[in-house]
């Protein structure tokens, strides 16, 4: 299978609220990278988080094995230090074959849950 996407992708935004409302881990407010990897290799991807009021944190790494797709909580990245909660974000999302990035957040702060999903931008 020929591999699609790009090698480098960026998220302008993102931002894990405080708090949530509803059942746990299904109604936990996050920020999720869903990442498909279609081609024949493993994808090797590392994650810088940028913020404005300090230094970049990561890279955070993980795997993608070939054909197939990893959705990944920003929420639980722990290594090398978990990203705060209710603080601004940005991410840069870098692997050694194409691969392509999707962007979602679910904020259920309130009882009326809002879902978010857009392309990340490849460059």
């Amino acid at each position: 299978m020929n591999p699609i996407g790009a090698t480098r992708w960026a998220i302008a935004e993102g931002y894990i609220p405080g708090w949530s409302h509803g059942p746990e881990p299904q109604f936990t407010s996050h920020e999720t990278v869903c990442i498909l990897n279609a081609g024949d290799s493993d994808a090797h991807v590392s994650i810088t988080i940028f913020y404005c009021d300090r230094d970049p944190a990561g890279p955070y790494r993980v795997t993608v094995p070939a054909r197939r797709t990893k959705h990944l909580r920003f929420n639980e990245l722990k290594d090398p230090e978990p990203i705060p909660l209710d603080t601004d974000f940005a991410s840069l999302i870098e692997s050694d074959v194409p691969i392509v990035v999707q962007h979602t957040r679910l904020d259920s702060r309130q009882a009326a849950n809002a879902l978010l999903s857009t392309m990340a931008y490849a460059g």
